[in-house]
């Protein structure tokens, strides 16, 4: 079974150039497979092949959101990737930036009425890598997408300033008193026993879902987890009250003629005993935090607010590292200025040796 988005055959047309010569014209079909295998189409041969060869090393998620982009963008450019140009790409960016919901409506965040920056970026990201895969099959003799625009500052010649600059922003948190609203409003052991996982372990939601029975060690209090982010794999402990509410759920919840290994099952309906779907626990989520009172909370947000909270009770960033699953330690830093202790501690150290100096001066 396929999933077909959008309704424009992916047929390639013939338009007049600038300069009357007849320029392909091509309209993207996003075909998804939802069996479980198989990759995205876009129905054209050189951005399946592209496709093809970015699910041999990333996840599928990944893919997925690769050929969104390249639909996306190539619905939009409407050429064949041999006819796309700078001034393309340009203009693409320009109508990203577009108003989404009227000019008047800004994203408090940034300010912006258009798309993020965020999601600029990241599609212009997903069109470059397609480009340079074309210039080394021998394709395209150049990447449409500019690297950079020039600048007049000596020191950053040969760098430019960047097409989008992305503001760097901090995670959303919740307090405790909301994470207690939270578990209360959830309705099942499963639904706190997933939500534990992520506030608690700090486990993201792809990773909550793909856990498997055999992935369980009550005995040691811990999680494997096989199918992190990248390919990745790790043993992470969580907290006691989590293994309390799993066993629970295993116990009382999960049917037991199950078809699935997973330890996260569908409890009711026709797809009862099946796995849990992303969009199933985004729903529980939301359903929690509106009976809840929160404004505003995501799986991640429960990420973040775990990592904030085991950095404020002391433990060090390393092992906050390792407990995420984070490649780089820099992606684990931006926990250092969520922590208000941390800061405010290292602060009051300073000036009050700074003071003591200002005291003992003659």
């Amino acid at each position: 079974m396929q999933v077909i988005l959008g309704v424009s055959p992916a047929v390639p047309l013939a338009r007049r150039g600038c300069y009357g010569r007849e320029v392909a014209v091509f309209m993207p079909c996003l075909v998804r497979p939802v069996d479980g295998g198989g990759v995205p189409r876009l129905g054209h041969g050189l951005l399946d092949d592209y496709l093809e060869m970015v699910a041999a090393r990333a996840r599928p998620n990944t893919v997925l959101a690769t050929a969104f982009d390249l639909k996306v963008f190539f619905t939009q450019v409407a050429k064949a990737p041999e006819h796309v140009t700078d001034a393309d790409v340009l203009s693409f960016i320009a109508t990203q930036r577009q108003p989404r919901r009227g000019p008047k409506v800004v994203r408090i965040e940034d300010g912006e009425a258009g798309l993020s920056a965020r999601t600029i970026k990241r599609r212009l990201a997903s069109v470059t890598g397609l480009f340079e895969y074309l210039i080394v099959r021998g394709v395209v003799a150049r990447n449409p997408v500019p690297r950079g625009l020039s600048t007049r500052t000596p020191s950053r010649a040969g760098r430019g300033v960047p097409l989008i600059r992305t503001s760097r922003t901090l995670p959303r948190v919740i307090d405790p008193d909301e994470a207690d609203a939270l578990m209360g409003a959830l309705r099942t052991h499963r639904d706190r026993a997933m939500v534990q996982a992520m506030l608690l372990g700090g486990l993201r939601r792809c990773e909550v879902l793909g856990l498997r029975l055999r992935d369980v060690h009550p005995g040691e209090k811990r999680l494997f987890i096989a199918d992190g982010k990248g390919g990745h794999q790790r043993i992470v402990p969580v907290s006691p009250r989590f293994f309390t509410t799993l066993a629970s759920y295993l116990e009382l919840e999960r049917p037991d003629t199950a078809p699935t290994d997973r330890v996260f099952v569908v409890l009711k309906g026709q797809r009862r005993g099946m796995p849990l779907s992303a969009a199933g626990l985004d729903e529980i989520v939301a359903g929690a935090r509106r009976r809840a009172g929160i404004a505003h909370l995501t799986c991640h947000q429960l990420r973040h607010t775990c990592f904030t909270r085991l950095r404020e009770a002391g433990m060090a960033l390393e092992a906050i590292q390792a407990q995420a699953g984070h490649h780089s330690i820099e992606s684990t830093r931006i926990y250092l200025h969520l922590a208000n202790d941390w800061l405010a501690g290292e602060y009051r150290r300073a000036v009050e040796a700074i003071d003591a100096q200002a005291m003992h001066a003659p």
